[in-house]
């Protein structure tokens, strides 16, 4: 879908609900707005956002859905740095059709740096500690209250990426873990073995039990010969399940997907168009209008409506 937005010819993804997405363009300009769209329908609409405090230096925003109020939220991690003092990060939330501002709900433990809005399970949106990798926390939407959740038991990774995170002050999590969403579970990937041919995907087969953590390995080293080893080496994000239990793969580098599976071990190259972004992500379209987002009177664009 094409929103007509001159100005941001790159918007990001930061969540998908019902059939609704949220896209927004580069938080740091001053006409920083957010886009709800309905892409099946052609259907969108901005939201302005206030202009950032010299202080923040660091923003992530989130797009997500109550299920037990029916409401849509955004919902933001603000990092401030203040003279003399260390770095403080804060959640803020708007809910739609309700709010007319940002509301403060306090500091977090630590900052989100990416996707804040991509992993949601059991009701909330989860990020994990750059540096404490035994640390999860989630932000649940109904409530807006705060808790952690317990990484998988004994987890190995390279304690090298810690030391260079330390010293470094990095702002971003270890590149050989990832936090995601598979078939309704909080999952952890981990591709560190992948120049061996393998990636590790750990399930959290019960929500909020660290006993049910169970990894899977992925021998990406068995796919078909065509592949060449630029398949067989590189690093993958899982995307979703299909019905089918395949898993859909995509190539941290965004050229490639690929489809695993598991039964028998087999990969399945997905043809896509020269040029796709660097970004695949699930989508489950639907026919409501954005109007229910915000109300009847509520004024939405449509792509379409210029077409003959």
């Amino acid at each position: 879908m094409d929103i007509p937005v001159e100005d941001y010819p790159m918007l990001r993804l930061i969540g998908s609900c019902n059939g609704f997405i949220g896209l927004m363009s580069n938080i740091y300009d001053i006409n920083t707005s957010v886009y709800i769209s309905n892409p099946l329908l052609g259907e969108y609409f901005k939201l302005k956002l206030p202009e950032l405090e010299k202080s923040v230096c660091h923003v992530v925003y989130g797009f997500c859905f109550s299920e037990v109020s029916g409401k849509y939220k955004l919902v933001r991690s603000v990092t401030r740095r203040f003279a003399g003092r260390r770095e403080v990060s804060e959640l803020e939330v708007y809910t739609l059709r309700v709010d007319e501002k940002w509301r403060n709900l306090g500091q977090v433990p630590y900052p989100v740096w990416q996707d804040f809005g991509q992993v949601c399970v059991n009701g909330a949106l989860h990020w994990m500690d750059p540096v404490d990798k035994d640390s999860i926390y989630s932000f649940d939407i109904e409530t807006e209250k705060l808790k952690s959740v317990r990484g998988p038991p004994g987890l190995v990774f390279p304690f090298k990426y810690l030391a260079q995170a330390e010293s470094q002050r990095s702002t971003c999590a270890p590149s050989c873990l990832t936090l995601i969403e598979l078939g309704n579970c909080l999952c952890l990937t981990d591709d560190s073995g992948s120049i061996y041919g393998h990636i590790d995907i750990w399930w959290m087969k019960e929500y909020g039990i660290a006993e049910s953590w169970t990894k899977v390995r992925i021998l990406t080293c068995l796919g078909p010969a065509g592949f060449g080893l630029d398949i067989c080496f590189q690093k993958y994000l899982p995307i979703l399940i299909w019905k089918d239990r395949e898993i859909l793969m995509q190539g941290k580098k965004g050229s490639q997907l690929l489809s695993y599976n598991p039964k028998d071990m087999t990969f399945t190259m997905i043809p896509i168009s020269r040029g796709i972004g660097t970004v695949a992500t699930g989508y489950l379209p639907s026919f409501y209008t954005l109007k229910t987002l915000e109300g009847d009177n509520f004024q939405v664009s449509n792509v379409y409506q210029n077409e003959s």
